[in-house]
């Protein structure tokens, strides 16, 4: 069975990021760039963000607050990722297409 694979988290509980070592090639000014998008999200919505990618790569958002978090903005988490989708859509269809080719490896069939 495929797992997915978490491309990094933030979380408003512990103050933390975090970013998995896969992907410790990616230029410095990209993972800046998702470290800075990932904790501002948790910072102005609580609770914990993930993006993920799925079996297919394609990178989703995803949200979770603690049971009884009555500070987590479920109504701001979904305006804050469509702002996201829409704003970084260039980056997030970059990384998309970085995980298919090196992770996944789509597009490397040699022709005859």
């Amino acid at each position: 069975m495929y797992d997915e694979v978490i491309l990094c988290a933030a979380s408003a509980y512990n103050r933390k990021y975090y970013l998995n070592e896969q992907f410790s090639r990616l230029p410095d000014s990209i993972k800046e760039e998702l470290q800075i998008l990932c904790v501002l999200f948790t910072e102005d919505v609580g609770g914990i963000l993930q993006l993920v990618f799925d079996e297919d790569g394609d990178l989703e958002f995803r949200t979770s607050c603690e049971e009884n978090d009555f500070f987590y903005d479920e109504i701001g988490s979904a305006l804050k990722i469509k702002q996201y989708r829409e704003q970084k859509r260039e980056l997030f269809e970059a990384l998309q297409t970085y995980y298919r080719i090196v992770f996944l490896g789509e597009g490397l069939e040699e022709e005859d």
